[in-house]
């Protein structure tokens, strides 16, 4: 299909402008379409809107026709996000802790945009900004796009390393030395962006905050064959690494009152076979990293919860009850 060059850009016009300003709620009348195209100086007829938009949907985008009054008007419904997805993400963003004030504000506007300029000015009309623990450190998506960098290409990098001290200043770890690592994986946890490493040098991995990073560089040195080897455990490795921080690996039985049945499965998946153990009390076979962590979320519970097997971890459990009254 031969096509004159200014009739390519009105195609494309009209594409935008569908896109963005219409949609079943608010289809765009012959009228509309050709005052917005006058705007750049672009020809158009009402007689040939019609013609135009069956070129669109021969070249396969979805243009819908319907009545506004007597006045016949287009729209499109084929988006690449529809309004609950964009949401979510929006409420992703939001929430994100490692994602500074001013950068969620202007990705929040990125995502509603996508949905057209309707569905936008719900979708920022109902945002609810509910997160006050926002970071401030404004490279961190120069050290998210740098760490990628590395990811892909194989590569370790560099960087400083850092603490907020008591004066919300930075308390740099190492004594302002940097740390040269193995890159194997980016890890979002718990409102936080962690980069997963391997110390060859150590032969153990090693997690950091990525916005607690600074001066991220790539450098031309290849990881080894065990960083990359760790990259396909990165699943398991997190499991246990972020749910439980660390400490050596159980597998223990625990019993419950019922009421925490939704607890166990939010700490430990769904996939848990849970038996029951008396009137309202529930067993479960899970494992766990003897970390603190771990015992700190058990002993939330008095003694709605408690560990019945193996003896061993019994006796701990006992013993760390017992610190904790001294």
């Amino acid at each position: 299909m031969a096509l004159k060059n200014w009739q390519k850009i009105k195609l494309v016009k009209l594409v935008e402008l569908l896109r963005q300003e219409s949609d079943e709620q608010h289809p765009l009348t012959t009228i509309q379409i050709c005052d917005y195209m006058m705007k750049y100086d672009i020809p158009c007829d009402r007689r040939v809107v019609s013609r135009d938009v069956a070129i669109l949907n021969e070249l396969g985008f979805e243009v819908l026709e319907t009545w506004v009054g007597k006045k016949k008007g287009y729209y499109v419904e084929d988006r690449s996000f529809s309004t609950p997805e964009l949401k979510i993400l929006i409420d992703a963003v939001q929430a994100a802790s490692f994602i500074t004030e001013s950068k969620s504000n202007e990705l929040i506007d990125k995502l509603a945009n996508l949905g057209g300029t309707h569905s936008a000015e719900i979708l920022k009309g109902n945002l609810v900004c509910f997160n006050t623990r926002k970071h401030n450190n404004r490279s961190i998506y120069y050290n998210v796009g740098a760490l990628e960098d590395a990811l892909q290409r194989k590569k370790k990098v560099i960087f400083l390393y850092y603490d907020i001290d008591i004066n919300r200043g930075k308390a740099y770890r190492r004594d302002g030395h940097h740390y040269v690592v193995e890159p194997v994986a980016l890890v979002y946890n718990e409102d936080n962006y962690y980069l997963v490493t391997y110390s060859s040098r150590h032969d153990n991995t090693a997690n950091y905050r990525v916005d607690r990073m600074e001066r991220v560089e790539v450098i031309d040195e290849d990881i080894s064959e065990k960083a990359l080897s760790l990259r396909s455990e990165v699943a398991e490795y997190t499991e246990q690494a972020f749910k439980m921080y660390g400490g050596p690996k159980q597998t223990i039985v625990l019993e419950f009152d019922s009421k925490l049945i939704g607890a166990v499965y939010d700490r430990f998946g769904e996939k848990v076979t849970m038996m029951p153990s008396g009137e309202n009390r529930v067993v479960a076979t899970v494992d766990v990293q003897l970390s603190p962590t771990f015992w700190g979320w058990l002993f939330q519970f008095g003694r709605q919860m408690r560990v019945i097997s193996p003896e061993t971890v019994v006796k701990e459990q006992r013993k760390r009850a017992e610190e904790l009254l001294t």
